[in-house]
């Protein structure tokens, strides 16, 4: 990721101006659980992540679309679709987990430390606007995460 300092003024001031636009948002309700070593966790990533197999990600649309990610799915066969210039995809070509961290997911599994890994994970194109409305595809998502039993997620934005 670029950091606005090595940014050029006009490049950096744009960035800067689009902050102001982000819609303002709730204080989130938060609700006791069971145990994390009673949890069933899934991944949510903005990485642009898709299978080999599976189609790209298309960014002339509404960025509201996601791709499902099987927990069996080798960390070779994964492909990140993010198109920007000010994206460094280093890390990612190095380790999956830095952006897709499920092998540490299925250590901590292993290890006790929570109760089970989700059998299907999601990866959404991170490079949209955030005035965009998620909330019919967040519903979805979360239709889907009831249904693997998914009690807990870990958020990865990129």
């Amino acid at each position: 990721m670029v950091r606005l300092a090595d940014l050029s003024e006009i490049e950096r001031e744009h960035h800067l101006e689009r902050l102001k636009q982000i819609p303002p948002m709730p204080v989130p309700q938060l609700v006791a659980g069971p145990a994390l070593s009673q949890r069933r966790v899934a991944l949510i990533t903005t990485a642009g992540l898709h299978a080999r197999a599976d189609a790209p990600f298309d960014t002339t649309g509404n960025g509201t679309d996601y791709r499902v990610i099987v927990d069996q799915t080798d960390d070779a066969d994964l492909v990140m679709s993010h198109m920007s210039v000010n994206f460094d995809r280093t890390g990612f070509q190095s380790d999956c987990n830095v952006v897709f961290p499920l092998a540490r997911l299925k250590e901590l599994a292993a290890e006790k430390f929570i109760g089970s890994v989700a059998r299907f994970h999601y990866s959404f194109m991170g490079a949209i606007w955030p005035t965009t409305k998620y909330e019919a595809k967040a519903r979805e998502l979360a239709d889907l995460l009831k249904r693997d039993q998914v009690d807990a997620v870990v958020l990865s934005p990129v």
